[in-house]
């Protein structure tokens, strides 16, 4: 059985406690993850503040440079960082190499706007003074990153982090960490210094309650459910610590009668059913005027049928497993209540038979009503529920009718009505004929109880600088 190893102060480090890592789509353990307790997680700190006394000293070039490394490690390792990543969370492959360009792209990105962490002169009100605005780094950070995107969203905290001065401890996900073992390879490879990244893993509430509680810990920045943000921002009140939050999402989708169907078929399909349906941006709610329903949803339909379902190792497959037996639980759970509820199943509805305990049938619901379980809270599944409206005003309704307001999809050629719709939708990214908006270079995060603060794009190297400004008496 293969033993994979912490990182801690610049060495890799094999410990006693380990836990296993499963493939999800046969059940069996590829791997043992060196696990750490608080006590470690403490020295990794400690070790991470020492570092920080000369890695804020760095110039933003050589920050950059540092990441350009990187980044061309991981490119060089990509097929093996693609089959990891299906190898432990179970995406089909071809969307696990998708994942791996992007963390590169992330990286390079980064390596950029470690030269930029701009301040401002301010013009004087009083005769004699002269003002600044200068950014410094904050100082140690604490990352934890999700299951569902284990590299690229593990990365675009660590890329922007290490580009604004700041040393980071990872905390990966237990179910998905190998390839942040293989990302600390290719930072040790590149010649980081000691302390300024490291890898820990274990016990989740464990070593959050170290991030929490440790004065040495400036900022933590999180993606994960709502649920844990909430518990988060509990325990940082104590100390008034910094949070970056990428939480929970219920994105709508709103398809009008003017909207071209073959895109907005094929734009709902990817924001729906990419990674297994397994994304905070995913669509789960999708609301389809009257005047092209008799048109979309059958096209919908057919394409969902069309889905291949299978080991995400095998060529041509588009649905993988979910992360666990369980995930499909509690999407059978979501699809019985909207069915006890009224709705239609147009196709699916099922474990997928043939392929294993850990997949599901991708499915498609019509007529399912807002008390449903799924329409309440996102189905982290391919489950789609699609719905008809009449009036934009009531879509716009439909759409902000939730605590949620990560991201937003429409489709519509009517330019009055895209504008009017990117300001009113209560959503941090809005995709207008576009079921992929995310870039390196725009802001990703979300409003209301989606999320605090801003990944990537210029927002994401800000949110590791504290803002201080000058006065000088001259």
């Amino acid at each position: 059985m293969k033993s994979v190893s912490l990182h801690l102060n610049g060495q890799f480090v094999t410990t006693d406690k380990t836990l296993p890592v499963c493939n999800p789509a046969t059940g069996e353990v590829i791997a043992l993850m060196s696990t750490c307790g608080r006590d470690r997680v403490a020295q990794a700190l400690a070790d991470a503040h020492a570092a920080f006394r000369s890695w804020r000293n760095v110039v933003g070039r050589t920050r950059g440079d540092f990441l350009l490394k990187i980044a061309a490690e991981v490119e060089r390792r990509k097929d093996e960082f693609a089959k990891t990543i299906t190898l432990e969370n179970g995406k089909p492959l071809a969307q696990s190499a998708g994942e791996v360009a992007m963390t590169i792209d992330h990286l390079r990105w980064f390596a950029e706007e470690a030269r930029r962490g701009y301040g401002r002169v301010i013009p004087p009100q009083v005769e004699g003074k002269r003002h600044m605005v200068i950014k410094t780094p904050m100082g140690v950070v604490a990352a934890i990153s999700p299951w569902n995107f284990p590299l690229v969203l593990a990365v675009r905290k660590v890329a922007a982090a290490l580009a604004a001065g700041c040393p980071v401890v990872l905390k990966p996900a237990s179910a998905t960490p190998l390839c942040a073992v293989l990302f600390a390879e290719c930072v040790h490879a590149a010649g980081l210094p000691k302390g300024v990244f490291q890898l820990v893993a274990g016990p989740a509430a464990e070593i959050a309650a170290e991030f929490l509680e440790n004065p040495l810990c400036r900022k933590i920045t999180f993606t994960g459910s709502t649920e844990v943000g909430k518990k988060l921002i509990a325990g940082a009140a104590a100390q008034v610590k910094p949070l970056s939050l990428e939480l929970g999402g219920h994105s709508p989708v709103l398809v009008f009668d003017d909207a071209d169907l073959t895109k907005s078929v094929d734009g709902t399909m990817i924001a729906k059913y990419r990674n297994t349906g397994q994304s905070c941006i995913a669509a789960n709610r999708i609301y389809v005027q009257r005047g092209i329903a008799e048109q979309f949803i059958p096209a919908f339909v057919e394409r969902v049928q069309a889905l291949k379902v299978g080991n995400g190792l095998e060529p041509g497959v588009d649905i993988g497993p979910l992360i666990n037996p369980a995930a499909v639980d509690l999407a059978l759970q979501h699809i019985a209540d909207a069915q006890a509820k009224g709705a239609q199943l147009l196709c699916g509805g099922r474990r997928h038979g043939d392929a294993g305990s850990a997949f599901l049938e991708p499915t498609v619901l019509t007529g399912v009503p807002g008390a449903s379980l799924g329409m309440c809270d996102e189905t982290f599944a391919p489950v789609a529920y699609v719905n008809v409206f009449d009036t934009e005003a009531e879509a716009i309704a439909l759409a902000n009718g939730t605590t949620y307001g990560l991201a937003g999809y429409v489709f519509t050629r009517d330019l009055s009505r895209a504008f009017r719709l990117m300001e009113v939708l209560e959503a941090g990214m809005i995709g207008i004929n576009d079921g992929v908006p995310t870039t390196s270079n725009a802001p990703f995060g979300g409003v209301k109880q989606s999320g605090w603060g801003r990944e990537l794009g210029s927002e994401g190297m800000e949110a590791f600088l504290d803002t201080k400004h000058i006065s000088l008496v001259v």
